[in-house]
């Protein structure tokens, strides 16, 4: 097994970011859309606002799963940084790799989640045709 270094899982902080922002937003904007789809239905009942409840639920569950996957991924890398700093290389590097793994569930997650945002279009869309 190769011995990383402190500074290899510092390189994810930035990404960690990154995606905090991008997922903080995909957040945001689900929950406005909620709010906006929750008057409409209760003023009209419509089918097509109920699928949309409906596909909302979904994918802030799938939203939530991916800032889960992504604080436990930071976690795990400062961790591993602390076990490299105290001379545990192999905890450190075991550390490493389930932050490795917590972020490409996180990203798995992401991009399920950015599937059910295309479908939740297409139902958006289906009383124009």
């Amino acid at each position: 097994m190769m011995d990383i270094a402190i500074n290899t899982p510092a390189l994810l902080f930035p990404a960690i970011t990154i995606l905090f922002l991008a997922y903080s937003n995909r957040f945001l904007t689900i929950a406005t859309r909620i709010r906006e789809k929750h008057a409409d239905f209760n003023k009209t009942r419509s089918p097509i606002a109920h699928k949309q409840i409906v596909s909302f639920r979904r994918r802030l569950r799938f939203i939530v799963a991916m800032e889960l996957f992504a604080v436990l991924g930071i976690i795990s890398c400062t961790v591993a940084m602390g076990f490299i700093f105290l001379g545990l290389q192999q905890w450190g590097n075991f550390a490493f790799g389930i932050s490795i793994a917590f972020i490409i569930l996180s990203l798995l997650a992401s991009i399920i989640e950015l599937l059910l945002s295309t479908k939740a279009l297409n139902i958006e869309l289906e009383d124009m045709t």
